[in-house]
């Protein structure tokens, strides 16, 4: 059985998904909706971490809606200055 949410993303755009939500009551993934495996390269150190999906949770998406950009004239324009750095003249010489 699905159980749908709204979701927002970002990649690749700003957008409104539906998607799936794992079984919170899951005994094998307890509710993350997956196992992680962590793995070693041939020497034994760590190596990063394998996913498998759990059989209570499908990855499944669809994009409602694209969420709308900013127009251009309300978006942050830079300067190129460090908003954190000094203001102006200084009397202390440079070093």
């Amino acid at each position: 059985m699905i159980r749908l949410r709204i979701q927002r993303t970002a990649l690749p755009r700003n957008a409104l998904i539906l998607t799936d939500t794992p079984r919170p009551d899951c005994r094998d993934c307890d509710g993350v909706g997956g196992i992680p495996h962590d793995y070693g390269d041939r020497t034994g150190e760590y190596a990063g971490t394998e996913w498998e999906p759990c059989p209570c949770w499908t990855e499944w998406r669809m994009v409602l809606m694209p969420l709308p950009r900013l127009p251009r004239r309300l978006r942050r324009r830079g300067n190129g200055r460090d908003p954190w750095g000094p203001g102006g003249y200084s009397n202390e010489p440079p070093f």
